[in-house]
């Protein structure tokens, strides 16, 4: 995992005579004790935090990204709960004030003998393992573009997964109830597995990823899959980032990593199998929301404009001896609008990523009206053509008190992929909304609205004053003409900054 998070794939890297330069730095600390010896269960909450908190002591002012690829391959009492260790990574992610931590973690292996029979259903019931139902962690689940078999010893030899899709091992959280988070996130390169057609299926060299040996004075270099394979490159790519933007937030790291996915043209056609929310979920809840591109994350090209706002609300005040919600964040966005405008009704995406970290509920785990485990939840909604400021307003007031009502069926997707239903689940929110680029241009602003948690429910716990910090990501994409919308963008914003209203919620 070391020469991973360090080099990435050393497979590409070696095809290179590039130097190599290093934009960040890696720090290790051991966390399983050595064989026949075990941690106890119910201890790995408070192990994980000591492990933090070792780096953290020996230089507190260095910047970090937590990347743990270890699981509990005991299934969980129900799926998709919190649990104390995965309501730890919670506490260590959400952190004190501004001090928050960015922490990858891996969705878990499928650990039996896999069998090309079993492919894609069997991993669609193996479950996520614990901590990785952690609201506040990026999980990361493994995909595989390796089908290509030239090691004469395996002639003949087929490889499970086709080009593109889930890798064999891969867990998925498909089976858990639909009011836990989509896991995993994303996925990344995790190797494929092969078959001679008779026997459970081996993985080989030819589809792993190649990476560094732990003794190289034994030798240098050496095979790796499965998903701590794909999480050792997730947080490379976190690093890169972190590296080349030291300003971002964890949030909003998390939130890059998320919005530069796509999902591969075979994920593509799972999805088209079926319009149903239901059929999407499934699909989603397998695959997260695809594979990070490194360079998308990084750049914005002429046709292909970011935004990124870093904000914060405070979503609860207290009135009399109750606690209200308190108020909602209107961004009003520098759309190059007469450039979508002369584009008419060329189809245009838009893309928006919420990130932001919950407070883990101190008390019961469970999930209740009254007894919810995140703090509060955040929501954003994005003006619709005609509709002025005040009726965008008071939609998303309706909609927030559908919501608390547990009435979100009335919601409409509006051209969303996904639709509120589906996206608005645990503290990590994405979603593309693809239509006319006459459209578009009158849907200029997008409101970051609270829900109730704890903090609003628990008043005896005093933690209704405490803000939020959030990361919104918006990207339009002009994929059907070459257009700049980058630079009249980039000109208004070097104008003027965008505007950030915060208005009182109704509920």
């Amino acid at each position: 995992m070391a020469g991973l998070i360090l080099y990435s794939d050393l497979f590409k890297v070696l095809q290179s005579t590039t130097p190599i330069n290093l934009t960040h730095r890696l720090e290790s600390v051991k966390l399983l004790p050595p064989c026949p010896k075990y941690n106890d269960p119910e201890l790995y909450g408070a192990i994980t935090e000591q492990a933090v908190s070792l780096p953290e002591i020996k230089n507190p002012q260095r910047k970090r990204i937590f990347c743990m690829a270890v699981t509990n391959e005991q299934p969980l009492p129900n799926f998709g709960s919190p649990s104390s260790w995965s309501a730890a990574i919670d506490q260590l992610a959400f952190g004190e004030d501004d001090f928050k931590r960015l922490i990858i973690i891996s969705a878990g292996n499928i650990r039996e003998q896999i069998l090309p029979s079993d492919y894609l259903d069997r991993n669609d019931v193996e479950t996520i393992e614990n901590p990785a139902q952690a609201w506040n962690a990026l999980v990361v689940g493994a995909y595989t573009e390796k089908i290509n078999i030239v090691d004469p010893d395996f002639q003949g030899w087929q490889p499970i997964a086709p080009c593109g899709d889930l890798s064999p091992s891969s867990r998925t959280s498909v089976s858990w109830e639909n009011q836990w988070p989509i896991r995993p996130d994303v996925v990344f390169e995790g190797g494929n597995y092969a078959s001679d057609g008779e026997n459970p299926a081996e993985s080989i060299y030819d589809l792993s990823v190649l990476t560094t040996y732990y003794h190289p004075e034994i030798r240098l270099f050496v095979a790796m899959s499965d998903t701590s394979c794909a999480t050792a490159l997730a947080s490379y790519m976190a690093a890169r980032i972190l590296s080349q933007y030291p300003e971002y937030c964890p949030e909003t790291i998390r939130a890059l990593i998320v919005h530069s996915a796509e999902w591969t043209p075979i994920m593509k056609e799972h999805f088209e199998k079926g319009s149903q929310q239901k059929h999407k979920e499934s699909i989603i809840r397998r695959y997260g929301y695809g594979v990070p591109d490194l360079n998308r994350a990084l750049r914005s090209s002429n046709s292909d404009l970011t935004l990124i706002i870093e904000s914060q609300l405070l979503p609860f005040k207290k009135d009399s001896s109750d606690i209200k919600t308190n108020k909602m964040n209107l961004h009003d966005l520098p759309w190059p609008k007469e450039k979508l405008e002369e584009l008419r009704k060329a189809e245009v995406e838009l893309k928006v990523t919420l990130s932001y970290f919950i407070e883990p509920n101190p008390g019961e785990r469970g999930y209740k009206r009254k007894h919810r485990y995140a703090s509060c939840g955040l929501r954003f909604e994005v003006k619709r053509p005609l509709e002025t400021d005040q009726e965008f307003q008071k939609r998303i007031n309706k909609e927030i008190r559908e919501e608390e009502e547990n009435f979100p069926g009335s919601r409409e997707n509006d051209n969303w992929f996904l639709g509120s239903n589906l996206r608005n689940k645990g503290s990590l929110h994405s979603d593309i909304w693809k239509g006319s680029a006459i459209d578009l241009a009158e849907r200029g602003m997008i409101g970051i609205c609270p829900v109730s948690g704890w903090w609003k429910e628990q008043k005896q716990l005093e933690r209704y004053e405490q803000p939020v910090r959030y990361s919104l990501i918006i990207t339009i994409r002009v994929p059907e003409v070459q257009c700049d919308i980058y630079t009249p963008v980039s000109q208004l914003i070097s104008n003027s900054i965008s505007t950030n209203i915060s208005i009182s919620v109704e509920t």
